[in-house]
């Protein structure tokens, strides 16, 4: 589903080149559950845009589902990831003038969708997450777990073949933390394939795979898939 070939991020600056990711190396096939770990500045967040197609600033070589990204102009790629990404954020990212069902209904609008079409799949998300009733509250009116659970509702309405997610429970407590990778393991059993950034073990655990950054180095990668 995912190959990356050398990919490199640099900023220049005035003492040079500074990288963000170094000849980074990786393949992820579809339906696994891979976790992105390494300390504070080791390139997670910057590769996870990459794979998102939020970021198009990169040297090397980006395939996705068979399709060159790094060749991509910037509107194919923004085409490409409102059909086949969704994206979980550790800071939710919800639209604060919106209530939960308006918020569920952002990715379909960009799709060519009967209103009634449009409407079911709204329903479905609200009773699938256990969100019926709070549809029509303001994010500001909910916890933090329920603006994140609203948050993977609204990344996976659209049924992505690509859940990306950076630190989804960075702001949460431990049960609703618990919750939301519970939710993600649904997720990947049925069908979707997830790449997590986090800086938790037990987080990662939920995966069937870890790679680990260091520098902008993939410096080891563990469990199914790994290579060598």
């Amino acid at each position: 589903m995912i190959q990356l070939r050398n990919v490199e991020k640099f900023y220049e600056t005035g003492a040079g080149r500074t990288y963000v990711l170094r000849r980074v190396n990786l393949d992820v096939r579809e339906g696994e559950f891979v976790s992105v770990m390494g300390p504070s500045g080791s390139g997670k967040t910057t590769l996870l845009s990459i794979l998102g197609m939020l970021d198009s600033a990169f040297g090397g070589e980006y395939f996705f589902t068979d399709k060159a990204v790094h060749k991509l102009s910037h509107k194919e790629r923004a085409a490409l990831h409102k059909r086949y990404i969704g994206f979980v954020f550790q800071s939710y990212h919800l639209i604060d003038s919106l209530t939960v069902r308006e918020n569920l209904e952002v990715p379909l609008s960009y799709r060519d969708m009967k209103r009634a079409e449009s409407e079911a799949l709204v329903a479905d998300a609200l009773d699938r997450f256990q969100i019926v009733g709070k549809k029509d509250l303001f994010p500001n009116q909910l916890s933090g777990g329920q603006q994140q659970l609203v948050a993977v509702a609204r990344a996976v309405i659209h049924n992505p073949k690509l859940l990306l997610a950076d630190e989804p429970t960075g702001n949460l407590h431990s049960g609703q933390g618990r919750e939301i990778m519970e939710l993600f393991k649904q997720l990947n059993d049925a069908g979707t394939t997830i790449i997590q950034v986090t800086h938790s073990e037990t987080n990662a655990s939920y995966g069937n795979r870890i790679v680990q950054l260091s520098d902008g180095w993939v410096v080891n990668e563990e469990g199914e898939g790994a290579a060598g």
